[in-house]
């Protein structure tokens, strides 16, 4: 009864499962070479004596934390508001939790918060870092690479000189082909006054669905272009003012679910009917609003929550060649993970 007193120890697992403490740190600590009979007794041994690695002692020996930053560019009121950044942490904390890592967030409200961020992740407590919405000349990748911290980033980096950065990873949407799915969507239907909500111009994804919409109205007038900021109500003042400079629109592409919810709701109370007056295509597919809105909303489908996944499965992925090459250097790395854009497509509902 007193070896259940005392917090087990590795030499009790070891004692119990009746091999070397050397076999019982390589099963516990995920090694190879441990033939599965005994890697079964060792287990055993775990859930019988309710053994917990101490984990400032296996950082030691592997020089992992089991942990991973999620460095948000984003102020807290947005993150927890918009059901984007919802499925995207979803896929996120799912791929880490089922590969024993735990997600450590840290948002920017402003930009103060770049000291913290870069204090944190400078310290050593976690061993890589998932960027996303990032905006144009936004520091921290630059930080991550300077204190020499793998990073995967979340969406096409905009910065200068990004396209030549050979181990630069980075996951990304079809924006522009999701895009031009959109505005051709609307074309066929027959609309000649097309007009479209971009986001902010200074993040890539926003540019990038902008320059879809251009691809397929390349002589657009620039009076049916109006900037949001993925928000509703940014869509909502986008859409009035789109209908104050032309009244004759018959179609709007909105360049997120969140800015189509704000100016469906402008419109309604505009009196125009829709899809009858104007039809409105989003992009996201965020079930939480494009199967509520009034009508249903079409709009081009980007998987989020996959996304979220891939970007923790491709750092892992990194960390695990890193460690592995580590006595060879970095520059000796093959086969590294790469970058990847994932397909959209179109999914029609009421809205147009």
């Amino acid at each position: 009864m007193a070896e259940h007193t005392a917090r087990p120890t590795l030499e009790s697992v070891a004692e119990r499962a009746g091999v070397s403490r050397a076999t019982a740190s390589r099963v516990v600590n995920g090694g190879a070479g441990v033939r599965e009979s005994l890697r079964e007794k060792v287990q055993r041994a775990v859930d019988e004596l309710g053994y917990a690695p101490n984990l400032a002692a296996r950082t030691l020996v592997t020089r992992r934390n089991q942990a991973v930053a999620v460095v948000v560019a984003e102020p807290e009121s947005r993150l927890f508001s918009d059901p984007f950044f919802a499925q995207h942490l979803r896929g996120i904390g799912r791929e880490l939790s089922d590969a024993d890592n735990q997600m450590v967030l840290l948002l920017i409200e402003d930009q103060r918060d770049y000291d913290r961020v870069g204090r944190y992740l400078a310290g050593g407590h976690v061993d890589g870092a998932l960027l996303f919405s990032l905006h144009r000349a936004d520091p921290l990748p630059e930080m991550a690479r300077r204190v020499g911290l793998p990073f995967v980033v979340g969406g096409r980096p905009g910065w200068p000189g990004a396209e030549s950065e050979r181990e630069l990873v980075y996951v990304d949407s079809d924006n522009r082909g999701g895009a031009r799915l959109a505005v051709g969507h609307l074309a066929a239907l027959g609309r000649t006054a097309i007009a479209t909500i971009t986001g902010p111009l200074d993040q890539t994804s926003s540019v990038d669905r902008l320059d879809g919409y251009r691809d397929l109205l390349p002589d657009g007038d620039p009076a049916l272009i109006a900037e949001g900021d993925f928000t509703p109500d940014g869509g909502g003042r986008a859409m009035a003012e789109l209908l104050t400079r032309r009244p004759d629109l018959d179609a709007v592409f909105a360049a997120s679910d969140a800015m189509a919810s704000g100016a469906l709701r402008v419109l309604r109370g505009a009196g125009r009917r829709v899809p009858q007056d104007v039809a409105v295509v989003g992009f996201d597919d965020v079930e939480s609003i494009a199967a509520w809105t009034e009508p249903p909303l079409t709009t081009v489908r980007q998987d989020i929550e996959g996304m979220g996944r891939l970007m923790a499965r491709l750092l892992l992925r990194r960390l695990a060649q890193d460690h592995g090459t580590a006595a060879g250097g970095p520059g000796l790395r093959v086969g590294g993970p790469t970058s990847v854009i994932t397909p959209v497509h179109l999914v029609h509902r009421g809205s147009a």
